[in-house]
């Protein structure tokens, strides 16, 4: 390094931090003068000439630390879906274990409760004579009212007319989420039903694809049992 003329020479040596503050300080000129090196290293020059402002640096940093964010909240996404898709197919196995209606709808509930930390899981069924053994009863379109319209399939959120599906436990479910379900011959229409403590537990804005798929199970496990 030569100070005297504003020049830095490696001749094959590693460079060293100190060497270079050094020289930057003994020539406070050299960064000013040279816009090539300015914009390389994200800086500018205050109006005063004499200044190196760090805004745009700054900016970059706020950018990857965006970014930074952002990638940790997709894999925290990504995570969870994962842990709820892993939760539903061992729901899928216990459901698939059912003897018979009775113990199909008991298993509905203890996945609700066990696998999913809810208040309550049920099945309910639309029919004029007595539903399977531990089977909620429904009067005809009473799922159409549930669900607020005939073409609809699902609901979630907080529904306060469906609190009497979940029996007891009811008064302290404060979301539900309800998909509608069909068996046996001919087709029955009903609901399989979960319900949550949590007011944000099940919200209109989450989607439902799980849930309509452990309906599907439901249904064509329940079909194994069409006299009871």
């Amino acid at each position: 390094m030569d100070g005297s003329q504003g020049e830095f020479a490696f001749e094959g040596a590693p460079l060293d931090p100190a060497a270079v503050r050094r020289f930057l300080a003994d020539n406070p000129d050299f960064l000013r003068g040279d816009d090539g090196l300015l914009g390389e290293l994200g800086l500018t020059l205050a109006s005063a000439g004499n200044v190196v402002e760090l805004a745009p640096l700054a900016r970059v940093h706020a950018a990857h630390r965006r970014e930074a964010e952002q990638r940790l909240m997709l894999e925290e996404t990504a995570r969870a879906n994962f842990s709820a898709q892993a939760q539903t197919h061992g729901a899928v196995i216990d459901l698939l274990d059912a003897r018979d209606n009775a113990d199909l709808a008991r298993r509905v509930d203890e996945l609700a409760r066990a696998r999913f930390g809810l208040a309550a899981g049920v099945i309910a069924l639309e029919v004029e004579a007595s539903p399977p053994t531990g089977w909620f009863s429904l009067v005809e379109g009473q799922v159409d009212l549930l669900l607020e319209g005939s073409r609809r399939m699902t609901r979630m959120g907080f529904a306060p007319t469906a609190r009497p599906l979940f029996g007891a436990r009811g008064e302290t479910v404060q979301s539900m989420a309800m998909v509608r379900i069909a068996v046996f011959e001919p087709a029955c229409t009903g609901l399989l039903a979960f319900g949550s403590d949590d007011p944000e537990g099940f919200t209109p804005d989450m989607g439902a694809e799980l849930l309509a798929f452990l309906a599907r199970v439901v249904e064509r496990t329940a079909e194994r049992w069409p006299t009871e």
